[in-house]
């Protein structure tokens, strides 16, 4: 398996995030992303808008949208 990220650069990070179906919905302060699921439901995400996200950040975004690490970790070697 492929090591986590560490201080991960924004741009990788929403990049992988809109490969595994995400779409940004607002920029300021934090950007909210969202994706819609099969089932008609939406699952939201907010980070930080910083230029590297630190890795206890991303795995706790990661966490609170239902996104498996390893799942991330493909996207994001990927983007």
């Amino acid at each position: 398996m492929a090591k986590f990220p560490a201080d991960a650069p924004e741009e990788k990070d929403i990049k992988a995030f809109e490969l595994l179906g995400f779409r940004q919905v607002r920029i300021r302060e934090h950007i909210a992303m969202e994706r819609e699921n099969p089932d008609g439901t939406r699952t939201p995400l907010t980070m930080p808008n910083h230029r590297r996200i630190k890795s206890s950040t991303l795995r706790t975004i990661l966490t609170q949208a239902y996104i498996a690490r390893d799942e991330f970790l493909k996207a994001y070697e990927q983007a």
